[in-house]
């Protein structure tokens, strides 16, 4: 049977860390490499850090031929039955999970979880990666997202949450938690690409993307 590797990942700095591991293997066996990321949330409901990994992701896999970026959003099943089918369906050798701090995906690193995907796929082979224990997420810095649009005003953009003739760019905002001004992250579409821009005070000074998960 030819090879085929699937790599799970979750929130968190270790997710480019698997995708990269992932790669190697599949460049030194020569075979096809699927990515797997899985939401109880719709994608459109994600906070500004998730969508910001996600967006990451996306472009780490690009640049490394994986063969698909797959999205599981609006899942409400359990974790190993999600897996098991996407592994089915792409006719999956072998997996790679790693050992992560987020609560959801500590559950599939104990020992029972493990033995139920193993039942649900008892032909693949499963590697945990193991993560050191005081990487730690980024707490969300961030409030939930509201609709907001940009205005071309001198040589940047301010902030509305009004839609008028004069809008230059529709998105959401996320405001900074703790902050009595317009502070936070615009993110919109441009160019057929997702970017995310500083808000200071209710202004853009320039539509440079930006990272919030650095």
């Amino acid at each position: 049977m030819d090879e085929k590797i699937l790599v799970c990942i979750y929130y968190g700095p270790n997710g480019e860390r698997l995708i990269k591991r992932g790669c190697k293997i599949a460049n030194m066996l020569d075979c096809p490499l699927y990515v797997l990321t899985i939401d109880p949330l719709p994608l459109d409901e994600l906070d500004a850090e998730r969508s910001d990994y996600i967006s990451r992701w996306k472009q780490l896999a690009e640049e490394n031929g994986v063969e698909e970026f797959i999205i599981k959003d609006n899942e409400k099943r359990p974790v190993p039955k999600v897996i098991a089918e996407v592994a089915r369906e792409k006719q999956i050798t072998q997996i790679i999970i790693g050992q992560s701090v987020q609560s959801r995906w500590e559950q599939i690193t104990k020992g029972s979880l493990i033995n139920v995907l193993l039942r649900e796929i008892p032909f693949i082979d499963l590697h945990v990666v193991s993560v050191a224990r005081d990487i730690k997420a980024q707490q969300n810095r961030f409030e939930k997202g509201v609709r907001a649009y940009l205005i071309k005003e001198g040589e940047g953009y301010s902030l509305s949450f009004v839609h008028t003739k004069e809008v230059a760019y529709e998105g959401i905002f996320f405001k900074e938690i703790g902050t009595d001004f317009d502070n936070g992250i615009f993110r919109f579409m441009k160019d057929n690409k997702i970017m995310q821009v500083y808000v200071h005070e209710a202004y853009v000074k320039e539509l440079k993307n930006v990272s919030i998960t650095d």
